[in-house]
């Protein structure tokens, strides 16, 4: 996935937002904007992949501010409101009347999970709202490919299972489960350090999604989407292992549309920028369930 022009408006504004976040140091707001500006003035081009320049302004904020994980606060929070909303979920899995049906309400669950990221200009995200999105993602399903994910994962031994975000790692706590049942080994890889709010292990082990994987790793490092160059050995022996593998998210679904995949891969995400959506061919606020071969 390339580039569009909105994303240098999308890329400053969350740059501002995270500047604003980490420091109240004018100086420093300075800096890192002025940084910011000089580095996509030199690799903002139609070739740039989103992920890519996202994961670069991110640890230049983080070095000129000196804040290791300028999204603290706001994933120990997401954490704590999508606990309050998983029983929800969880009724609404326990109450389909078969395997497939309960695989995909879980799918669906986790999807919604996805909207909880914060200063995306076209994601004007509230946690009142995750009880209707909850409720209503079958309605906002606008790409369902559930039916061919769920024939993949039915034969898979070992599927690996990329989570996103704080907060929406306690939603893919379900559909882990779910393909648990299904009989394959399933290993859920975090960030190795923190960048924007994806999910780390502190924020996996919170939602207590290590009690219900086989296994929780890291990717080693702190790049949105999959860099596989910057992942460590243990990550990359796991991933050239899978048979299966499950990406969340839109950082995942920028990086991996621009490789050639070994075995299939489920995307599962919320459209929540008009770059996404386009790639996708669906509007901005939709649920994606995506199977690349």
């Amino acid at each position: 996935m390339k580039v569009e022009i909105r994303c240098a408006s999308c890329i400053l504004h969350r740059g501002y937002m995270e500047i604003q976040e980490v420091t109240n140091d004018r100086s420093l707001q300075f800096k890192a904007m002025s940084s910011l500006l000089r580095f996509l003035d030199e690799e903002f081009t139609p070739t740039a992949n989103p992920a890519y320049l996202g994961t670069k302004r991110d640890r230049l904020i983080r070095k000129i501010t000196g804040n290791p994980d300028p999204y603290a606060k706001r994933k120990q929070i997401s954490n704590q409101k999508a606990l309050e909303f998983l029983p929800l979920a969880k009724n609404l899995v326990s109450n389909e009347s078969s395997t497939e049906l309960k695989f995909r309400k879980a799918c669906l669950c986790s999807i919604v999970g996805n909207i909880m990221e914060f200063d995306i200009p076209d994601n004007p995200f509230k946690f009142t709202d995750l009880k209707t999105l909850i409720q209503g993602a079958e309605e906002d399903l606008a790409v369902d490919e559930i039916p061919q994910i769920f024939n993949k994962a039915e034969k898979a031994k070992r599927i690996f299972y990329l989570a996103d975000n704080a907060g929406e790692i306690a939603f893919d706590t379900l559909l882990v489960q779910e393909l648990k049942k299904l009989g394959p080994r399933v290993t859920v890889a975090v960030k190795g350090n923190p960048v924007l709010n994806d999910a780390t292990m502190e924020d996996a082990k919170y939602v207590g999604i290590h009690e219900v994987a086989d296994e929780i790793i890291t990717t080693g490092t702190d790049a949105v989407g999959l860099i596989l160059n910057e992942c460590s050995e243990e990550f990359l022996k796991v991933y050239d292992s899978a048979d299966f593998v499950v990406a969340k998210g839109m950082g995942y679904a920028e990086t991996l549309t621009e490789r050639q995949l070994p075995v299939p891969h489920a995307l599962l995400l919320r459209t929540k920028c008009s770059t996404v959506a386009n790639f996708f061919k669906v509007s901005i606020g939709k649920n994606v369930a995506k199977l690349m071969l």
